[in-house]
């Protein structure tokens, strides 16, 4: 282990339990899972072997855990990869990524794909939604509509959606099994008036220049190329 304690100025902690994955959520602000372009800023490479898809209980099983205790959002925000971002932080990085809009000024402005409305029309009618009804109610598959992956994707990079659970299939002894399935919905209700009365609070660059600030103090050694191309 590294540290016996979470430092708040450089991503440096080591996971060994749910707890442990919640307080870095809370504590950082963003946390990838998977290694991405800034070597060290994931809990892939931050993990106890042992949590890591051994087999037993680990951080696949926590996901959904984590999201519900920490109230984080979570989804493909950092180079199609999944992060936990904290719900205050969650707020400047929605506003740049949004660039100021909400997803229907979007529309008005001819910024949005036909079949990402379609989608995200699907989700806000019936959040939150696992991923398999989803596709259902929205004709996606073999013999159906093509391009959900590619949508859903493009919207969680966008922060019009995010993932707000993982549900387990439940056998009839009550044991669950397989694995989770995403449950999705928007920002707006997942995160309720606390998202919505705060979201648009400054101006796009006003939350870039923050959560610049924000990831150079995580990640001191990453040089200033990099942190600009995660936020995109």
């Amino acid at each position: 282990m590294k540290n016996t304690e979470f430092k708040n100025t450089e991503f440096d902690f080591y996971i060994r339990s749910k707890n442990d994955l919640v307080n870095a959520v809370r504590i950082f602000g963003f946390v990838p899972l998977f290694a991405g372009s800034i070597k060290g800023f994931s809990v892939e490479e931050h993990v106890s072997p042992d949590c890591w898809f051994s087999g037993a209980d680990g951080v696949w099983e926590w996901k959904g855990p984590v999201i519900r205790e920490s109230g984080c959002a979570y989804g493909k925000f950092f180079e199609n990869r999944a992060v936990f971002i904290s719900k205050e932080w969650y707020l400047d990085f929605a506003n740049y990524r949004r660039n100021g809009y909400d997803f229907d000024s979007r529309c008005d402005e001819g910024l949005v794909y036909y079949r990402d409305k379609e989608l995200y029309d699907l989700i806000d009618e019936n959040a939150p939604v696992l991923s398999k009804k989803l596709k259902y109610l929205g004709n996606y598959g073999k013999n159906g509509k093509k391009g959900f992956d590619t949508s859903i994707n493009r919207l969680q990079n966008q922060c019009y959606i995010l993932i707000s659970d993982f549900v387990y299939e439940t056998a009839k002894n009550g044991n669950t099994f397989g694995w989770g399935v995403a449950q999705y919905s928007t920002p707006e209700k997942y995160l309720g008036e606390f998202f919505t009365s705060n979201v648009y609070a400054r101006t796009p660059e006003e939350s870039y220049e923050r959560l610049f600030r924000h990831l150079k103090m995580l990640l001191p050694s990453a040089d200033e190329s990099s942190l600009r191309k995660i936020l995109g």
